[in-house]
């Protein structure tokens, strides 16, 4: 079976990358929230009517927002070392049989069957308020818009200083064993449904795609998502340590 290990000659640089790339991330999401905000608090109007008709600067700047997104979305569907073990760990050659094999602790597994359920229910609770707002007209297709971009600025959060999900529900030793690591962009995308916008819809199921794969590959090689299992996982190969900047990890 191919596996890749990490190259000590090259894995301080590769993961000084990927921790540059998660700070790069956070500070062009952050900066695209506060413009909008911006915008929506100069005009709402503007915003909303921009989503759905093009034709003006702001129009463009949502255009250009959604192939920011796209982008990320097409990358996260391959092998990247720029990326995070943490998402990367689906593929074959992330995998390194650390002896247990496909052999997983049932009890474990059961664990995180239910943490997954809770997370998931927790999240569908909360977009369902935010849908009831919206069909009830106290907010907008701005404000969806700027709940979105809040949701990509608390996903960067999550990943380099506190994820509430690890802290309180998940108990996982750190995003590189997170279950749930590529549920983020369906979870920043969930409110978009209720958007009537080819480029609302088309993230929001490109990101659905991106979740049944990940499932997908955890179901037919669970080996590959667990600490014990990969030695990929394990902290003594880790080069990454975003560990130490997160208070609740």
């Amino acid at each position: 079976m191919k596996t890749r290990l990490p190259d000590t000659s090259t894995a301080a640089s590769d993961t000084n990358g990927v921790v540059r790339l998660h700070y790069f991330r956070l500070a062009a999401r952050a900066f695209i929230f506060i413009l909008v905000l911006a915008i929506y608090i100069y005009d709402s109007q503007l915003l909303t009517q921009s989503i759905y008709n093009g034709g003006n600067a702001v129009s463009y700047l949502l255009l250009g927002i959604w192939a920011l997104f796209a982008a990320e979305l097409v990358f996260r569907f391959l092998p990247s070392k720029h990326e995070s073990m943490g998402c990367q760990k689906q593929f074959q050659a992330n995998y390194s049989p650390n002896g247990f094999g496909s052999s997983i602790n049932n009890d474990l597994r059961k664990k995180q069957l239910k943490d997954v359920i809770y997370v998931g229910s927790v999240w569908f609770v909360l977009n369902a308020c935010i849908g009831v707002l919206f069909f009830t007209g106290v907010i907008d297709a701005g404000a969806l818009i700027l709940i979105v971009l809040f949701y990509a600025v608390s996903d960067i959060i999550c990943i380099l200083f506190y994820c509430p999900f690890q802290s309180l529900i998940m108990k996982n030793r750190c995003c590189v064993s997170c279950r749930i690591y590529n549920w983020d962009f369906l979870m920043m995308f969930t409110p978009l449904v209720f958007i009537k916008s080819f480029f609302a819809i088309s993230l929001f199921i490109a990101s659905i795609l991106l979740f049944i794969r990940w499932e997908a590959a955890y179901y037919r090689h669970p080996e590959r998502f667990y600490v014990g299992a990969n030695q990929n996982l394990d902290c003594n190969v880790c080069s990454e340590k975003i560990c130490v900047h997160k208070k609740g990890a």
